[in-house]
């Protein structure tokens, strides 16, 4: 799916012209017909998107095994970070058999599916993302009533609500939604054409801006919080300006990666199609395919309880200072 439209075509020429006639002339003067196989040329773009795709998916797999057989990462906010996990390790699967589609299994309904199964992942991804900072808003917003059964029910429901959205933006190529038939409405991920790839992108934006609007959210709430802590105490503790200081700078880093890693892929995606240059397609997708690889950074390492998980997995020990305490989403 992330090759133009022109790289495509390149393929299935090489597809079927994988054989080549030479005619060689013999001793008796007699016309011999031999065949060469020529092999197929691969583009670097595609080998570095299959090699990143194969990053994601063990990264991401990594942080599901930990949350799965890890008993106490039972919580909701968890779940989420395990349902954006498996999200990622979707998307970083569905770059590699995007990739044995393009070389090995060309063929019309399979690389419609191909494609459905990439945007459904990312989707997934993204929407997911945007779950998180619903739970991290509530969680500051409602801190009295967000630790009771209400809000994992409703974290189950948002799971539910999330993949069948997904699915159903993935299921736009295989209902019509594609370009096999028309080349002049290819986008610049073939076979998705124009009216899917800008359906795609607005969502995203859309998405973002909710997420944008949520995280100022979330900061006036931090702000309010320090401010009455400073008037009961009639003055703001280091502590109290290092938290919140901290606070701000890490909702920074996180809208700032999602935004420079998405938003040049998905404005491109708006304005230019498939008989632009390849390599801005690859230019542009990729930083969006290393989001991938950064989620679970961004929500899952830096977790402390995922980080005592982790050493547990890894050395079986943890040091004397590593304690377990009860967490809130904002702490992710």
């Amino acid at each position: 799916m992330i090759h133009s439209h022109a790289a495509t075509m390149s393929n299935q020429l090489h597809n079927t012209s994988s054989l080549i006639f030479s005619v060689e002339e013999s001793g008796n003067d007699s016309l011999t017909l031999t065949t060469e196989l020529q092999p197929l040329a691969v583009n670097p773009w595609d080998v570095v998107v299959c090699v990143a795709g194969t990053l994601v998916s063990f990264e991401n797999a990594v942080v599901i095994a930990l949350i799965v057989y890890t008993p106490t990462l039972r919580a909701p906010m968890f779940v989420l970070i395990g349902c954006l996990a498996f999200a990622d390790l979707l998307a970083g699967l569905s770059l590699i058999v995007n990739f044995v589609v393009i070389y090995m299994l060309d063929t019309g309904l399979v690389t419609l599916l191909s494609a459905g199964l990439l945007i459904t992942a990312f989707s997934a991804s993204v929407l997911t993302i945007l779950a998180i900072t619903v739970d991290r808003y509530l969680s500051l917003y409602n801190a009295l009533t967000y630790h009771t059964e209400r809000t994992v029910c409703f974290t189950y429901f948002t799971l539910v609500l999330i993949w069948l959205t997904s699915a159903a933006l993935g299921s736009l190529p295989v209902l019509g939604w594609n370009c096999l038939e028309e080349e002049a409405t290819c986008s610049i991920c073939w076979p998705v054409n124009k009216n899917n790839a800008a359906t795609l992108a607005v969502t995203f934006l859309l998405v973002f801006a909710l997420i944008l609007q949520l995280y100022l959210q979330i900061c006036k709430i931090a702000f309010r919080h320090a401010q009455q802590i400073a008037v009961q105490h009639h003055f703001m503790t280091t502590a109290h300006v290092s938290s919140t200081t901290k606070g701000v700078s890490t909702l920074s880093i996180i809208l700032g990666t999602f935004a420079v890693c998405w938003i040049p892929f998905a404005m491109y995606s708006l304005v230019a199609d498939g008989r632009y240059p390849a390599i801005y397609a690859y230019a542009t997708a990729l930083p969006a395919i290393c989001h991938s690889f950064i989620n679970p950074i961004i929500y899952a390492f830096r977790n402390p309880d995922i980080q005592r998980s982790l050493k547990l997995a890894c050395c079986g020990c943890l040091p004397p200072s590593f304690t377990m305490r009860p967490r809130t989403p904002s702490d992710v």
